[in-house]
């Protein structure tokens, strides 16, 4: 698997270049003008989230929260599916649970926030905030049929709809769903105040519109003649499943902010037809006209593919589902100021989909997932900015995995206690702040041929620029969605608009050979057994480190600063101005 693992990720495997690409060697210039602000520097990166809460609270878990914290400028928020879940709380592939709901044997409801409080409480202990998913149904609560089991036991390479079992089902009393509900957020307000649940975000289960969201009727297999039939009945009790849920929460907590759908990615009918509903349908639990919405979510992933013996990423996709959802989101003017969350915003969906049986996934060791990640973030404050929409978050699914072999190719933020290279760009973005300033690249795409076309020809060598009151920073990446060999780019960039006097210029980098533990640890020879040694040389190698030793210099009367570098295929430059 490590050799598989090299390939895919490191592009040590060479397969030749296409013509065109290889000609494509110009020298590149980036020009960034600070005094062109473009929008604020929202932190949209700082959410993050996973399947299994029960990884939460373990010792690598608890390791990577603090680091997800630490690089943050704000309190970062955590998504994570399975907190009504029935179960003993072990945690398993695209699987946990809390148990805060069971029955009596008088069919009076039972709660054990043991778990949950467990989970919460180590979010608070680090400042950070939940976004409390309500989800998914208590197998005491379950209308799933007799013989269904009520919780699966997936492994990669087995079906992925093994894991629509008996906890996808409608509730079989909405009455008692909505008490549920009611007395989670009580709990949470009695444990955490007022103040503090109110400044999180509560939303209404998973990706209704797929498996996640069986309804009463079940889902629908291939050639259901009822197939149709059966999606509008799953639609219909997926919004009184909201209803329910948004009458229970607000009578416990008035001020509580609370959304949905969390569709997926090919999901625009569903996320219109849920506004309709919470615009001017009829509440199923109240009767009244329309439903609270203090948040809209959805999802957008790409769709990476393996050909030649290279992996193919598909970014084009995953702008492409943005874009379509906030067109969505402008059908409706009494939502044009309604926060956005995309509450899975990924390279492709599935996070313990690792590579050893999913070839494609094979971008999320090394420098390909960090690149991909600085472009796609970028990208979608342009969207944002060109729908006018209100962007408060883009969740990255990704946390970690216990009890995996090192860099086993699951898409995770840390393997084994050792954080992997995507979260230096996330590092990087924890820099930025003040207003997004104007950047403009002679060899940058825009965002509409990236959305249209993807990055099959020409790379995108292009940046984000942001300026607060005492610094300037600039987000730079050599991106192609082929993991091919190619030379590095020749990169001026001239900063402008600064105050003239003494300034402190760093930069860092994430390549092979700098912020990149998985490439350290295949140079050690890939042990799954590291000695002490060897895991602090890990834990050193996967630090945000620097190109070049920082420098002083001195800004003259025209305010410029020149950097000049070499910028590989599959990097991300960060170079940082302070006065």
């Amino acid at each position: 698997m490590c050799r598989m693992l090299a390939v895919a990720c490191l592009g040590l495997m060479v397969v030749g270049l296409a013509p065109r690409q290889a000609s494509r060697n110009d020298p590149v210039t980036i020009a960034v003008d600070t005094t062109a602000p473009i929008g604020p520097m929202h932190p949209l990166w700082a959410w993050f989230g996973h399947d299994e809460p029960n990884y939460t609270y373990t010792p690598n878990g608890t390791k990577l929260l603090s680091a997800l914290q630490e690089l943050s400028p704000v309190a970062v928020f955590m998504r994570v599916h399975n907190l009504l879940t029935s179960g003993d709380g072990r945690p398993a592939l695209k699987w946990g649970s809390t148990n805060v709901y069971t029955e009596d044997s008088q069919g009076r409801p039972v709660h054990d926030w043991t778990i949950l409080d467990r989970i919460v409480d180590t979010y608070r202990a680090r400042g950070m905030k939940p976004f409390v998913q309500l989800g998914f149904m208590p197998e005491a609560l379950t209308s799933a049929p007799p013989g269904l089991p009520y919780r699966h036991f997936w492994k990669p390479g087995d079906s992925y709809n093994d894991i629509y079992t008996g906890w996808t089902y409608a509730p079989k009393d909405y009455r008692k769903w909505e008490a549920l509900c009611f007395e989670v957020t009580r709990h949470l307000v009695q444990k955490y105040g007022r103040e503090e649940v109110g400044s999180w975000w509560f939303e209404v289960w998973n990706e209704p519109d797929i498996g996640y969201w069986s309804g009463s009727v079940g889902p629908s297999r291939p050639g259901d003649p009822l197939a149709a039939e059966k999606s509008q009945t799953r639609r219909d009790e997926f919004n009184r499943l909201y209803d329910f849920a948004v009458e229970g929460v607000r009578r416990a907590l008035p001020t509580a902010r609370i959304g949905g759908p969390e569709v997926t990615g090919g999901a625009q009918g569903m996320l219109r037809t849920f506004l309709q509903h919470t615009s001017s349908g009829t509440n199923h639990a109240t009767g009244r006209t329309g439903t609270p919405v203090d948040v809209i979510t959805f999802h957008a992933k790409g769709s990476p593919t393996f050909v030649d013996n290279r992996v193919r990423m598909g970014v084009a996709n995953h702008l492409r589902s943005i874009d379509a959802h906030f067109a969505v989101v402008g059908e409706f003017p009494m939502y044009a100021r309604t926060p956005i969350v995309i509450g899975e915003s990924d390279p492709e969906g599935c996070a313990a989909c690792g590579v050893s049986h999913y070839p494609h996934n094979g971008y999320r060791n090394g420098a390909m997932f960090p690149t991909y990640t600085a472009l796609q973030i970028a990208r979608t404050y342009e969207l944002a900015d060109r729908h006018g929409v209100n962007l408060l978050g883009a969740v990255t699914w990704a946390f970690l995995f216990e009890d995996q072999p090192y860099f086993d190719g699951f898409r995770d933020l840390a393997t084994n206690g050792i954080t992997k290279p995507v979260l230096n760009t996330f590092r990087m973005l924890g820099q930025m702040s003040g207003d997004r300033v104007k950047a403009v690249s002679s060899a940058g795409l825009t965002v509409d041929e990236i959305r249209d076309n993807g990055v099959r020809d020409a790379p995108d060598i292009s940046a984000l620029a942001a300026r607060s009151a005492r610094s300037a920073t600039v987000l730079i990446w050599n991106y192609h969605d082929d993991d091919l060999p190619a030379p590095p780019a020749a990169v001026t960039l001239t900063v402008d608009g600064l105050p003239a006097g003494r300034a402190s210029v760093t930069h860092m980098r994430i390549d092979d050979t700098h912020s990149n533990s998985y490439a350290a640890w295949l140079t050690m020879g890939s042990p799954q057994k590291p000695t002490a040694a060897q895991y602090a040389e890990l834990e050193q190698a996967s630090a945000l480190q620097p190109l070049r030793p920082a420098r002083q210099v001195t800004v003259g009367p025209e305010g410029r600063v020149i950097e000049t570098f070499e910028l590989p295929r599959k990097s991300v430059s960060f170079v940082k101005l302070t006065w």
